[in-house]
């Protein structure tokens, strides 16, 4: 079996490198979010003001998107949920925790394998500099 090859990207690594325009269009709206509420807000607020702004940008997105598990020919509601579906093509993890943890990481490489999508953001919003904690993940 063919297994795939996860590149895992934090922005700060190498800030020159190509990311597609959803990509780059996302982290300006979550840029803007985090300049204009700043670190350490509960995460519903994030939210609000992060639709608002891809709202206005002419985005669809899709918030809170609760995903099936399709197995053995049956869908199970396994109870997962994107935080944010970027016009069918990204999903971004939003956290607002002080430190990411390798199963945070699993959880999106996990969300973007099961439905399919193979580029994902985890954006952590407890930072005073915000592209210390954007990463983008490939698979």
């Amino acid at each position: 079996m063919h297994q795939r090859q996860v590149i895992i990207t934090k922005i700060t690594k190498d800030p020159d490198m190509e990311f597609d325009e959803l990509s780059r269009k996302v982290i300006g709206c979550a840029l803007e979010v985090h300049r204009n509420l700043g670190p350490s807000l509960w995460s519903q607020h994030i939210v609000n003001a992060w639709r608002v702004n891809l709202h206005m940008l002419g985005f669809h997105s899709r918030w809170s998107f609760h995903c099936r598990l399709a197995t053995k020919g049956m869908l199970l509601d396994c109870g997962y949920r994107i935080d944010l579906l970027v016009s069918g093509d990204l999903i971004v993890e939003i956290k607002c925790i002080e430190t990411l943890l390798p199963i945070h990481q699993a959880q999106i490489l996990t969300y973007m394998r099961l439905s399919k999508i193979p580029v994902g953001l985890m954006i952590n919003f407890n930072v005073t500099k915000l592209q210390n904690g954007i990463q983008r993940f490939v698979l």
